[in-house]
């Protein structure tokens, strides 16, 4: 007798790999003949850009650049400080065993530091160590059975499970541009540093489509002809259509920001403006929640019954846990008299993931470079380093979790005290994403292998 089942199909998704690999990109950069000579480096900042990223048969291949600002103390006769601009160009393999054609990549990169070498008055070193947070995932539809219709007394034994299937996954590009203006008694002489952040990330589905919406902040710091080093900020809105056949309200959507490119250009010194185009390459993922009910074995007092198994391994209890965390420290800076504070990075680092049955705990610090100015003109730095510790409550199972944790600085802001001590308000957007793994036994094929013999 021919066995009619009921099937139904599952895009299973499989986290392959999660690691952490750093690389360096080292390159002497010649001083160009219209900038004076440099006696020191004084700040070095930049920022990544990413050409292309692929994967194949155990390697994982990244193109891409860092354009560079290093501020320096000039040769000169009045001793102040110039800018010089560079692009660190690279092309970075890793050798990953379990990386096949075919395998889903998503890949983030963090300059860790940036150190600038003086060789000679004309020439420089810049030494770069960059983390690349690497995630392969690897996507395969399966059928199963989920239920046998023609056999009466069939007896059957199900498994429930709630699982993330994947919906679909596309992405676009998009363009943040603007025209700053500067103040009207400022003539631009120089970029010294451009920092570049993207906030106020949202996610709107509608339907095959995601809108994707955020800020790209612009922070530059530039020198005017008269040799003041002054600021200016902008807010430029960011959005994008994302294709994704089938989604719905109801599924879940990851979405991950890259920067591709950045254009800087100074405006007529008339104009008092720079102009600023960021090219940003938005990805994003959809998944359905999916409830499942599985046969793991069946048996018929009437019917020999021969079946094929497979298992399956997928993601299950997708979620995102945000919070704020408020860093309020006052912190002692050497040297702080008569000085003015022309901008602080804040880079947050993870040092140690404590996971417990119902909470993650994170030790980490927030190093902070301080860009210093006084009223001689003279630029240098202080780097001052803030523990913090941040808990994650209400995670199920935190134990057997796989998680995530992104930092995303939203607000900063800085007040100069007496005695050289500096009142530092951080706002820190702490982005958690967690899943578990489920291995499934599935069957994809039953047939009968004529009538059971009765026992006597």
């Amino acid at each position: 007798m021919a066995i009619e089942t009921v099937k139904d199909s599952l895009c299973v998704n499989q986290v392959i790999l999660q690691k952490t690999n750093n690389f360096i990109i080292e390159d002497d950069v010649i001083v160009p003949d219209i900038k004076p000579d440099i006696i020191n480096a004084v700040s070095t900042s930049g920022t990544v850009c990413i050409y292309k990223k692929e994967i194949s048969n155990g390697k994982v291949k990244i193109e891409g650049k860092i354009d560079t600002y290093i501020m320096y103390l000039a040769d000169t006769e009045d001793g102040y400080i110039r800018s010089l601009n560079t692009s660190l160009e690279f092309s970075q393999s890793f050798n990953i065993s379990e990386a096949q054609d075919g395998m889903d990549l998503n890949l983030d990169l963090n300059v860790r530091s940036i150190d600038c070498k003086v060789l000679n008055g004309r020439k420089v070193n810049l030494r770069a160590i960059v983390d690349a947070n690497i995630i392969i995932s690897a996507n395969e539809n399966v059928d199963f059975i989920k239920q046998v219709n023609n056999v009466g007394d069939v007896q059957v034994l199900n498994k429930k499970f709630n699982v993330n299937s994947l919906v679909g996954s596309g992405e676009t590009k998009t363009y943040a541009k603007d025209t700053i203006k500067l103040n009207e008694t400022d003539n631009l002489a120089e970029i010294m540093k451009c920092n570049f952040r993207i906030l106020n990330k949202d996610v709107k589905i509608s339907y095959n489509k995601v809108l994707v919406k955020s800020d790209l902040e612009a922070k530059i710091l530039y020198l005017t002809d008269d040799n003041r080093i002054n600021s200016v900020e902008t807010i430029i809105p960011v959005m994008g259509f994302i294709d994704v056949q089938d989604i719905t309200e109801e599924n879940i959507c990851d979405v991950k920001y890259e920067i591709c490119n950045v254009v800087i250009e100074p405006k007529s010194v008339e104009e008092h403006a720079i102009y600023v185009e960021v090219e940003i390459k938005i990805h994003g993922e959809a998944y359905q929640n999916k409830e499942l009910n599985i046969i793991q074995d069946l048996y018929s007092p009437s019917e020999n019954l021969e079946y094929n198994k497979k298992q399956v391994t997928t993601i299950m209890s997708m979620k995102n846990m945000s919070g704020i965390m408020q860093v309020r420290e006052k912190v002692e800076i050497e040297g702080m008299d008569n000085r003015n504070i022309l901008d602080v990075e804040v880079n947050p680092m993870i040092e140690k993931e404590n996971k417990f049955s119902n909470k993650i705990m994170y030790e980490g610090s927030l190093e902070l470079t301080f860009i210093l100015s006084g009223n001689d003109l003279q630029v240098d730095t202080r780097v001052v380093k803030v523990p913090f510790e941040y808990t994650v409550d209400g995670v199920e199972d935190g134990e057997n979790t796989n998680t995530k944790m992104n930092i995303e600085i939203v607000n900063q802001d800085f007040i100069i005290q007496e005695g050289n001590v500096v009142t530092s308000n951080i706002d820190a957007k702490m982005d958690l994403q967690t899943h578990k793994i489920a291995k499934m036994n599935i069957m994809n094929e039953i047939q009968t292998n004529g009538e059971r013999e009765q026992e006597d």
